[in-house]
């Protein structure tokens, strides 16, 4: 990551932030996705609505087009956009795998545009109200609290330590396969069909990694489906049980594929992004000496520690852009845009803009304006697991800083990699030491 410097905005100088950058022509975010930041910067000062002719997408990066684009789902389709970005050029033969051997080809109903989206949208809020999500926290300390102890034990022995697949993972998964009500579960699968299900909007995967991620899919299917029906006659207290018996608040039910894609969309969300966070959290504290600090003068002041969470959502946005359509011909940015043009929306260059943000590679939780960042997106599509995936963050941070000392990493940052996917800026693997405090 490029490390963000921690020079007082009072300072009056601010850290690099990418000016500079080399030309745009025949520029690609492919090129530069591992460090994006100074490529974000040149598109927000030359070229705010840029076409990426690599991924054949036009590229949003300017906050204000950004909020522009997720306020205005009629003419910004989520539905058409994320259909666009599936199976990159392989969907006929994909969707014909997971008919064949995975039950079904199951359309994502959370990505639907309203009037679709709204009929469904209001089930999963249900289930992320900020009372339940609060009552979750003894649990989700547990499960933190189990998780640092074993990462010092092994840390305490002079052990390198993984601060993505010790730790930042298996919390995610964890946690959310507990809300579903999956007492048996295989992390290592689910890890791999959450990087099947999140290739398919990468961008990046040719037919072989298709065909390999398709069989993950259709295993991840068919588990969902299993579980589903051990509910049917006999619900428990669970987030599945609450899906397989929903009412919705016109009074139909869900339609048996619509199910299956919430289902497979809170166990895939529900850990994925998380641990990128978490992950991102873990290589800010082993890289950045000066915010582990701000973390420690915070962690037994909530305010403060709910500050330190917004300001790391907004410099390390586990998010780096989601997909849109255009549904008619629109001017955006300057650009006039053609009716089903495909764009990626750049959420983490928006939290980068310094026309909204003073210094935005400063890690500043004082920032007055803290929570205007778009980690989580903005308007009827906005993340539905904002709150829970908070929670797990803020927890993760509070017991971190509580337990662990002297976090480095354990190999040179330049060989930090990251996953091939223009939907997110997700870490490998993290080699680190640590110390018990």
């Amino acid at each position: 990551m490029e490390q963000a410097q921690a020079a007082s905005p009072s300072a009056g100088k601010c850290p690099f932030t990418g000016q500079g950058a080399a030309s745009l022509e025949g520029a690609s975010l492919k090129d530069v996705m591992a460090h994006p930041n100074a490529f974000y910067q040149t598109l927000r000062s030359e070229a705010p609505v840029y076409f990426d002719a690599k991924l054949n997408m036009w590229l949003v990066s300017r906050y204000d087009d950004i909020v522009t684009v997720l306020r205005d789902p009629q003419t910004y389709s989520d539905k058409h956009g994320y259909a666009a970005m599936y199976a990159n050029g392989y969907f006929e033969e994909f969707k014909q795998i997971l008919e064949r051997d995975g039950g079904g080809f199951f359309a994502d109903a959370i990505k639907d545009d309203p009037p679709g989206h709204t009929r469904v949208r209001r089930l999963l809020e249900n289930a992320f109200t900020a009372h339940r999500v609060a009552t979750l926290e003894p649990g989700i300390t547990r499960i933190i609290v189990e998780l640092i102890e074993k990462l010092v034990e092994k840390g305490a022995s002079g052990q390198v330590v993984d601060g993505v697949k010790d730790f930042a993972i298996p919390l995610t998964i964890r946690v959310i396969c507990e809300q579903l009500g999956l007492a048996e579960f295989n992390a290592d699968k689910i890890q791999a069909w959450s990087g099947a299900v999140t290739a398919q909007i990468s961008k990046m995967q040719d037919r072989e990694q298709m065909l390999g991620n398709a069989a993950q899919i259709c295993d991840l299917q068919n588990f969902i489906i299993g579980e589903m029906k051990a509910r049917q006659d006999q619900p428990r207290e669970d987030m599945i049980s609450d899906i397989v018996h929903a009412k919705l608040d016109d009074g139909s039910v869900l339609e048996f594929g619509e199910a299956v894609s919430l289902i497979r969309a809170l166990i895939i969300a529900g850990n994925d992004t998380t641990a990128t966070a978490i992950g991102n959290l873990m290589f800010v504290l082993a890289t950045r000496p000066e915010v582990a600090k701000a973390l420690q003068d915070s962690v037994d002041d909530d305010r403060l520690l709910n500050r330190f969470v917004e300001e790391l959502l907004r410099i390390e946005p586990p998010v780096r852009g989601l997909a849109k359509m255009t549904t008619r011909e629109v001017e955006l940015g300057g650009v006039k845009l053609p009716a089903h043009a495909h764009l990626l929306v750049l959420y983490a260059s928006g939290n980068d803009d310094e026309t909204q943000f003073a210094c935005p590679r400063n890690f500043d939780i004082n920032r007055a304006n803290i929570g205007k960042h778009v980690a989580f997106g903005v308007g009827v599509h906005r993340c539905v697991g904002a709150s829970l995936s908070r929670m797990e963050i803020k927890v993760a941070a509070r017991e971190i800083s509580r337990r662990i000392a002297d976090i480095k990493l354990a190999i040179p940052a330049e060989q930090i990699a990251y996953l091939p996917t223009v939907a997110t800026r997700q870490i490998e693997r993290l080699p680190i030491t640590i110390k018990r405090r």
